[in-house]
């Protein structure tokens, strides 16, 4: 009888680990991806997750290395405003603060 009881606790922790494991699931969808443009590159730090891996890349053509962020502003970015972010890399265009964004 109680062999009975213990095998009645298994299969309840068993479910209640299975419950636990779609709730961690379902959290792990990501938010949805700021829109940056026009804003700081600041921003864009400040606004991911910090284990979210971020490429900047000067898009003014000139191929500039971007060493300080508060100098920059983003005109692109990848994954658009709105979409889901899953862990996957964001790309971000900047030009100078002073400069304006390519057509």
């Amino acid at each position: 009888m109680i062999a009975g009881f213990k095998r009645v606790g298994v299969v309840a922790g068993a479910a209640l680990a299975a419950g636990v494991m779609t709730v961690t699931t379902a959290a792990a969808a990501g938010p949805p991806m700021p829109d940056f443009r026009g804003k700081g590159l600041v921003r864009v730090f400040s606004g991911l997750d910090y284990r979210t891996r971020v490429d900047v890349h000067d898009t003014s053509g000139l191929d500039r290395h971007v060493l300080w962020p508060p100098s920059w502003k983003v005109c692109s970015q990848t994954p658009a405003p709105g979409r889901e972010l899953t862990g996957q890399r964001v790309t971000i265009g900047v030009v100078k603060k002073h400069e304006s964004c390519p057509k």
